[in-house]
Formats: C-alpha cells, structure tokens, sequence
C-alpha cells in the first residue's frame, strides 16, 4: 500500500501543512474511524467529536479550524477542503487489481492492436480490428465489439460492454455493466401510429389508428465519447441511426443513467443517477442534471442549465437557465407554483364558505 508524508499530500494539492509534516499515511478514513496511520477527512467544524473518537493523528480541516484544540499532530489546510478531498482520494487509490499483461484467458482477435502497456485481465473478448491505447486497463468479462477505439489510459471495469466501431476517447472510465453503442429505440409504422395522431390533436382526435405492427428503424450511426468521460454502473448510451452519437470530453454520467440515440451532449456535463433522454436531444456544456430528470426527445438544452432532481424537461431550455418541476420551469416560478399549490386546499374552504354565505342570503332575500 502507497505511503505519504502529510507534507508530500499538501505539496500536491497546493495547500498549507502544519505541525509534523513528516507523519507517513497509508489510507484515509472518517474521523470517528481513523487510526494512527489514516489520514482523517475532517473539513467541517461538526466533524470534530469524530476526531476525539477517533486515533487520527493528521487530518484535513477547513479554513478557521484549530488542529491542536482537535488533538491532531498534523493538518493539512485547504482553501476549498471538498476539492483537496478529490486530490487525496485520487493519490491513495490503487485502482482494481488488473494484473500487467494480457491474461492467457482473453480471446483477442489477431487483427486487433493492443497498446503499450496495455492490462486486459480474463475472459476479455476483443473483436476484430480493434484499438487499445497505451495503458489502458480492462478488467474481467469485458467485450469490445469489431471496429472499436478504446484511448490511451482508459479503465474499462467488469463485465463493460463496447459495441461495434464505438470510440472511447483518452483516460475515459466505465464502471461495471456499463453498455455503449447499443442500438438505438427507433421502430416506425407502416400509417401514422396512435402516437402521432396524439401529438397532432393533443389527444383530441376521435379517430383511432389502424392494427399494425412496429418496424425498426436500424441504427447504422456510430458512439462517439470524447477524453476524461466516466460513465457509471449499469448506464447505457445508444448509438446514432445515421450519424454518430456524441459525449463531449469531460462529461461524468452516474449510475442507471440512459442517454438515446442520436442524443449530442456537449463537454464537462454532470448526468445524474436514473435520467433518461429521449432520443435526438441537443445538449451544451457544463449542464448539470440531478436525479432522475427526464429529457423528452427533440429539444435543445442550452449551456450552463441546472435541472434540480426529478424535475421533466418537455420544451427547449434557453442558456444559463435553472429549472425545476414536472414540467421544468424556472426555479423561482416553481417556488411560486409550490406555494400556490399548498395554499389550495385552504382556498376550498374558504370559497366553499363563501358559496354558503351567498346561498344563506339568497334564501332570505
């Protein structure tokens, strides 16, 4: 296990390092869980009868916190502590156990090239002219269809499906399970569907369809992910039916997360836990999406957008913009619709009190 001074730890996160600086860490823990050789995480001042409970004897502390009052030997101070928690966790992770080399169990088709450096651990399958880059590293029960690009210093986790002629751009990341380059959800009708006759009328439309059976549209479209993407467990991202599929470099998409065909989502976005999109969704940079969102199909995001949690996007969302609520609508009006909302059942009564009044006076007139 990698060892580290407290002074080599704020060395590399830029950040200040005070008492005895030459303490040597191996791990890092809770503050209520830290033993002599952990390097406790204690940012916030509630986290401080953690430290007395715990044996940590260095920790990083926010801004205003006295280390010696906490009975630490060691700090390490950071202007913004939850960033420096990103640098720590990063140096002490040792990654998944992928040994060196290319496991004998791995089925590699001859015409694929595997990269310098390169880790395939056992029963990968990797297909015919495919490309590995230098480094990368591929755990377990992976399969990489015909065709396809994995970058430099990618980390492909078990049981990661890469369909055929999906590229994966530089240090890129997919957790276990993750599908990309599926087929996209794209099936037709010989006449216009029940569907489209609901979109046209809103519903309003007598006439029903005819019986008839969905055909499928075949997706011939590519994947296409950028540098540093990571994708979580179990999500999937379809493939493009003409024209590729994109996930600008940067992007981090969570666990459970579906993102449709022809979907172009721009650079450094955050896609959280069990969102969906719809297929053909434009999307810009630095857009963050919480849990569970749902993206209708057809409509454009501007950059800089936050949805909070849950809330359904239907409609174009302009730049900048943050949204909340089934149907999406700024925040400050969802507040207000909210309100509004609570305040009804108190607005019932009081009408119905007021039809009473007006029926009493009706009967005395």
């Amino acid at each position: 296990m990698a060892e580290f001074s407290i002074r080599q730890i704020a060395a590399a996160l830029g950040a200040e390092a005070l008492g005895a600086a030459d303490i040597v860490v191996s791990g890092v823990a809770e503050p209520s869980q830290a033993g002599p050789s952990d390097l406790a995480l204690a940012m916030r001042a509630d986290y401080a009868d953690g430290l007395k409970q715990g044996r940590a004897r260095a920790a990083v502390i926010g801004a205003g916190m006295d280390w010696r009052a906490l009975g630490l030997e060691a700090a390490i101070i950071a202007p913004r502590p939850r960033y420096a928690m990103a640098g720590v966790t990063a140096a002490m992770d040792a990654g998944p156990d992928i040994a060196p080399g290319i496991h004998s169990s791995a089925v590699i088709d001859p015409t694929a090239l595997v990269g310098i450096g390169a880790a395939i651990g056992p029963f990968v399958v990797i297909g015919a002219g495919v490309r590995i880059g230098a480094r990368a590293r591929i755990a377990s029960h992976v399969s990489i269809g015909t065709g396809a690009v994995v970058g430099d210093d990618a980390l492909l986790h078990e049981g990661v499906r890469i369909c055929h002629h999906v590229r994966l751009g530089h240090r890129f990341i997919a957790q276990p399970g993750a599908v990309l380059g599926g087929d996209g959800f794209s099936f037709v009708t010989p006449q216009k569907s029940q569907v489209e006759l609901a979109r046209e009328s809103l519903g309003s439309a007598t006439d029903r369809a005819e019986a008839q059976s969905w055909t499928r549209i075949h997706s011939l479209g590519g994947l296409v992910i950028g540098d540093d993407v990571e994708v979580g467990a179990n999500s999937a991202i379809d493939r493009g039916t003409i024209a590729a599929s994109t996930i600008g470099d940067g992007t981090k998409i969570d666990n459970l997360v579906h993102i449709g065909h022809n979907c172009r989502i721009g650079r450094d976005c955050l896609i959280c836990g069990q969102t969906g999109f719809a297929g053909s969704v434009q999307m810009g940079d630095r857009v963050v999406l919480g849990g569970k969102c749902g993206v209708s199909d057809n409509i454009t995001i501007g950059n800089d957008v936050v949805a909070a949690g849950s809330s359904k996007l239907f409609t174009n969302v302009p730049a900048g913009r943050m949204v909340m609520g089934h149907p999406a609508v700024k925040m400050d009006t969802h507040v207000e619709m909210y309100k509004a909302l609570r305040r009804l059942p108190r607005l019932a009564r009081v009408i119905a009190q007021m039809q009473k009044a007006v029926s009493k006076t009706g009967e005395t007139s």
